[in-house]
Formats: structure tokens, C-alpha cells, sequence
């Protein structure tokens, strides 16, 4: 079955369907289109605008689950915001297309693959996403098949990191790494493990926010024959914690796997101390601990998510108190010289609109940040 096979979409009706709950005709039915978009919701002027407006910087596309998730009439719904483009997104003066925040390609000796810190790398194993964030970090690679992969490429990353016995951490991250196949993940994984200095495989995904159909049993299996492996997501808010994410994760730390979040701090979307506890309490509920709150990164077309670490910090500090302490992210900034907590010790001054933060090997950053 195709979606653009059915006339009207029928929510309850399409969940009841098998396919539904098949990850792949997830991946295979995304909307990518206005006309496909407005069988979901009542898009505004300013979103059919925006979806011309952008194309040219930035693709979107969008999975029927989570389309399933947004509020059909209200545009600053917290979902549909998260992914469907907006004209504030061409009022930033950042160069979407060429700006690298964290200066990953200045610390990759081998295509994708990023060596920041000493004893761990980045490994970005996959291009594509199921659907493209409108803040995303790396909008300069996803979707771009320059970036895409083939074995050899891995294969050189993986050689990169069997040479280097400093490395005993790999995040296999993206795009998405779990937009490949169960084979070629197990490819990937097997490789590594093979590697006797590599103590810990972690995979960075969004999919069990975006398609939770992805975590299959026969995934949970197979993941199981690699151990130690760790699971990064990236839920935002409340309303994507939804039973079939709550399933999937059940599925990923039952094969033995633990469940972090990381969450990135949007203004419009969560930059309010009851949206965070809720979010969190939830993620804990889940068997999900909140490792990292983010703070948003300048990154060309987002100024309109973006609050000042001033609020963030003040955010952080009316939770204390309110939620267990386990439930509690770290507030971080990324910068080219690693994560900083955005604490007393870690934010140092403010000089107009820049502050001063130190990095944990005693090098400052100026981050810019308006009033």
C-alpha cells in the first residue's frame, strides 16, 4: 500500500493497517511534498512560503508516524514546528550550506569520521535521516550524497580506528546510522568489536522519536551479540513520547542496551521549565536517563530556536528541586573544543554579545550570544 493510494487519510483506519508499524514503508511513504503535507494538517501561508523559500538551502521530509503527531490546525505546535519549514528560517544571516559550528571537518582524518577528543570519535556512517530537523547540526552533509558512505569509505574509518589503540569509545552517529539495514549495521559492528582497544560502541538515532517501527526484535537480537553497546536518542518533548516509542525503547533496553536523551534546548518548543519536567519525568518513566540538555548551535536558518544561555542556565536552575536529580540533564554548550557545562564554572563572562565559556582542557570559547 502507498499512501498517495488512499483518497483521505484516516488516522485511526491507517494505524489499524499492518504496514503501518513496518519501519521500511515508513521510510518509503515519507511526505516530501506540500500537497502530500496537506492531507495531514492545514498548512498557513507563511509554512507553503516557507517550504519553496527553503528548498533550495535545506530538504525536509517527514515520516507518516510523526506526522501523526502534530496538531493539524495549530502551527506552533511543538511537533510540527520541529519539521515543517518555516519562513523565519530565511532571516538568519549564517550560510546554511557551508557552516561547520564545531569545526568537525578541521578534526576528520578520514572521510566522516571525527576525532575530537583523544580516547573517543564520531563516526558518521549514514548521510540520510527519516526526517530532516529544521535545526540540525549538520545540515551541510544530510541528504547529501557526497556524503554517503560506501564499504570502502567505512572500511578506511574503521582501519583509521583499529591504528589508533587511544580509541576506546565509537559513536556510530550521522545522519542517521540506523537508516541502514540490519546487515550493514552488523557490518559496522562486527568490524569494531573485532577491534580489541574499542571498550564501547554507542549509536546516536533519532529513529525511535521518528520511526520507532525501526527497533525491530531482530535489531534487538542482533545488537545483543555486540555488547557493550549504548543507545543515544533525541526527544524534545513530551508529545513524542508517545506508546510506540515507549515500546521501542522497551525493546532496546531489554536487548540489554541503556537509553540515554539528548535534548536540545528550541525556543517556541521547550524553553519552559514545565515542558522540560514533563519531557524529562517522562524520558525517566521510559527507562530513558536525560544525559544532555543542549544548548541550540549557531547554525544558518535556526535563530528563531535559539535562547540565550543566560535563560537556559535559569531554566536549569527552576528544575533543581522539582524532578529527581537523576532526571536532570547537563546543560552543555558544544564547541570545537568539546562540550562545556553551562554552570558557574563553565560560563565565564559575557562581553556584548558574546560570553566566555572554558572548555575542559582550559581553552575559552566566545559563543555567539545576543541579548
Amino acid at each position: 500500500m502507498k499512501l498517495s493510494e488512499i483518497d483521505k487519510i484516516d488516522l485511526n483506519e491507517l494505524k489499524s493497517r499492518p504496514e503501518w508499524s513496518d519501519w521500511k514503508w515508513q521510510l518509503r511513504n515519507r511526505i516530501r511534498t506540500a500537497e502530500e503535507l496537506e492531507r495531514w494538517i492545514k498548512l498557513t501561508d507563511s509554512e507553503r512560503q516557507a517550504i519553496e523559500a527553503t528548498k533550495a538551502y535545506f530538504r525536509w521530509q517527514i515520516t507518516p508516524y510523526y506526522a501523526s503527531l502534530m496538531d493539524p490546525e495549530d502551527a506552533s505546535c511543538p511537533v510540527r514546528r520541529q519539521v515543517v519549514p518555516q519562513m523565519d528560517e530565511m532571516e538568519d544571516d549564517f550560510d546554511i550550506l557551508s557552516l561547520d559550528p564545531l569545526e568537525e571537518l578541521a578534526h576528520s582524518p578520514v572521510k566522516n569520521l571525527v576525532h575530537n577528543y583523544n580516547d573517543r570519535v564520531a563516526f558518521c556512517v549514514a548521510a540520510e535521516c527519516a526526517v530532516y530537523c529544521r535545526y540540525c547540526l549538520r545540515k551541510r552533509m544530510v541528504g547529501d550524497g557526497e556524503y554517503a558512505m560506501n564499504k570502502s569509505e567505512l572500511q578506511e574509518g574503521i582501519d583509521y580506528i583499529a591504528a589508533h589503540p587511544e580509541i576506546r569509545d565509537v559513536l556510530l552517529t550521522g545522519g542517521d546510522p540506523m537508516i541502514l539495514n540490519d546487515s550493514n549495521l552488523e557490518w559496522i559492528l562486527s568490524r569494531l568489536r573485532a577491534i580489541p582497544h574499542v571498550e564501547l560502541i554507542r549509536i546516536g538515532s533519532r529513529f525511535p522519536v521518528l520511526n520507532p517501527f525501526r527497533f525491530t526484535p531482530e535489531f534487538c537480537e542482533m545488537i545483543g551479540k555486540y555488547h557493550p553497546i549504548w543507545v543515544n536518542t533525541h526527544y524534545n518533548h513530551a508529545k513524542e513520547l508517545t506508546p510506540e516509542a515507549a515500546a521501542a525503547c522497551d525493546r532496546i533496553t531489554r536487548a540489554g542496551a541503556p537509553l540515554g536523551n539528548q535534548t536540545v534546548l528550541l525556543k517556541g518548543i521547550n524553553n519552559d521549565a514545565e515542558t522540560l519536567k514533563d519531557l524529562f519525568k517522562g524520558l525517566v518513566k521510559m527507562r530513558v536517563r536525560p544525559y544532555y540538555l543542549y544548548q541550540a548551535q549557531l547554525i544558518g536558518g535556526t535563530k528563531h530556536f535559539r535562547t540565550t544561555i543566560e535563560e537556559g542556565m535559569q531554566l536549569m536552575q527552576q528544575l533543581r528541586g522539582r524532578i529527581s536529580g537523576f532526571a536532570i540533564p547537563s546543560y552543555v554548550l558544544d564547541t570545537p573544543h568539546g562540550k562545556v557545562p553551562l554552570t558557574p564554572n563553565g560560563y565565564q563572562s559575557r562581553e556584548g554579545d558574546y560570553v566566555e565559556v572554558k572548555a575542559y582542557g582550559g581553552e575559552t570559547w566566545r559563543e555567539f550570544n545576543p541579548e
